[in-house]
């Protein structure tokens, strides 16, 4: 199977101008959760903030990163029932319970033991892929209708019916840091801004550089004939967010087997081998639900995303998948078209 380049989103036009007037772009960039981010917005005054992204990325990454070995969630992984989370990881974990419900639990933040038993989470570090016997040990792990979240005296405690269950929420951690650079915004009066965080990306108002919506790309799911990234098509983007999941970066070769297998688990069998669906983008009203929406339909098989499509009227879904032949085909909800720019 080809490599996939999934679907992103980025900033369009950079501009450098002194003047900061409603009408001339203030843009950020710099480096979060071990990708790029950058803020693209409209002010009647001159907005200094990375101060604010960074004291978002630090809560973040206390709060719920697995990659920090002190945070709070490895705490809770280590089996300390007594740890208090707060309301942003409260939201996270009610918007994972959503995810996880609406899509037949193919989306599911508990995969963590078997991400990191195929080497692509942050305790996973062996290089030969888990034997049938090992997944069919961790399967006991999973499964997110075993954790619950419960109200205390200074905030939420995570229970789970099961010890030695892992928390993750890796798969929606670039959609929610994009949600709260976008309310770290909408609190300081900005409404026309374009947030984009790995690819990930929200949208609200319009760029009023080039009075439109704002404009973004879905990229092929190929390279060209120089390695550069090829758009597919572009969407225009009002007041929503946008998301894709593919299998085109983290992906390993089992040396003796021959097989490969990539990042996003199947939390129903626990295997990790490509599949025909190559890259999905979904756009929802937050970027943590497109983002985990787009993760699980990478991770469950085409036949039920068809049958799951017409059910989650909440967001559109556009799903490059190949036929028998190796062509590239496509599955859309029924308003995607209407982001399309013609």
């Amino acid at each position: 199977m080809k490599k996939i380049v999934a679907a992103a989103a980025f900033l369009l036009i950079i501009s450098c101008g002194e003047k900061h007037d409603l009408k001339t772009t203030q843009t950020f960039v710099g480096n979060a959760i071990g990708t790029t981010y950058g803020i693209k917005f409209f002010h009647n005054k001159k907005l200094d903030i990375k101060p604010d992204v960074e004291a978002i990325i630090d809560m973040f990454n206390q709060s719920m990163s697995t990659w920090v070995p002190d945070s709070r969630i490895n705490q809770i992984n280590a089996g300390d029932s007594t740890i208090v989370v707060g309301e942003a990881f409260k939201e996270v974990f009610d918007f994972a319970k959503q995810v996880h419900t609406d899509t037949d639990g193919y989306f599911d933040p508990t995969v963590g033991n078997l991400v990191n038993a195929y080497g692509f989470g942050a305790d996973g570090s062996q290089e030969k892929a888990p034997s049938s016997q090992q997944i069919d040990s961790l399967l006991q792990y999973i499964g997110f209708d075993k954790m619950s979240i419960t109200t205390v005296a200074d905030g939420y405690q995570v229970q789970s019916t099961t010890k030695g269950m892992y928390l993750e929420f890796n798969a929606i951690g670039k959609g929610t840091l994009v949600d709260y650079i976008a309310r770290m915004l909408n609190e300081k009066g900005v409404e026309n801004y374009l947030v984009e965080v790995g690819g990930e990306v929200i949208a609200k108002g319009h760029n009023l550089e080039k009075d439109t919506d704002w404009l973004v790309g879905v990229n092929a799911p190929k390279k060209s004939k120089t390695g550069e990234k090829m758009v597919l098509i572009a969407l225009n983007l009002k007041d929503k967010a946008m998301a894709g999941s593919g299998n085109y970066r983290k992906f390993k070769l089992d040396e003796e087997s021959g097989q490969e297998y990539v990042h996003t688990v199947n939390p129903l069998t626990g295997q990790a081998v490509p599949s025909n669906v190559v890259a999905v983008n979904v756009i929802a009203e937050n970027c943590t639900l497109a983002d985990g929406y787009a993760t699980a339909f990478m991770a469950m098989p085409l036949e039920k995303s068809k049958q799951l499509l017409p059910q989650l009227d909440h967001i559109e879904v556009l799903i490059m998948y190949l036929d028998e032949y190796g062509m590239l085909r496509f599955e859309k909800s029924a308003g995607f078209d209407a982001y399309v720019k013609k």
